[in-house]
């Protein structure tokens, strides 16, 4: 680990490895934001949905629900893009505050992540 914060970037073979990584979680979110859309579509073409009183009530939590839940899903693939973007310069992994390089451990957990567990944690203090 000590090598890898000595480090200024991750090399090509690291980096197609992340990029791997990143292009398998961009189809799942993209495939999550089309159920998201899908559902939201449905409930507003749906005839029962349109009955007033307490399913009204319903049927606009749930819409309100399905919009947030979409516009997440839209909100981290673009963050899962930018990521790319990142790999493509080769800036990739390099914390945006310190200039280190973020760990392999966060990156995989984290892959559009910008921070250093170090500066994210410096941000909540």
């Amino acid at each position: 680990m000590n090598e890898e914060l000595q480090r200024s970037r991750y090399s090509d073979e690291e980096l197609a490895e992340f990029e791997a990584l990143i292009n398998e979680k961009l189809e799942s979110a993209k495939e999550q934001h089309i159920f998201y859309l899908t559902q939201l579509q449905e409930l507003s073409e749906n005839p029962d949905s349109k009955i007033k009183g307490l399913d009204d009530g319903i049927s606009t939590s749930e819409n309100e629900r399905l919009t947030t839940m979409a516009n997440r899903q839209k909100k981290h693939i673009q963050h899962l893009e930018n990521a790319l973007i990142r790999i493509k310069n080769k800036v990739y992994g390099i914390c945006r505050v310190t200039g280190k390089l973020i760990s392999k451990e966060r990156l995989r957990a984290v892959p559009h992540a910008t921070l250093s567990i170090e500066a994210k944690q410096s941000q909540v203090d």
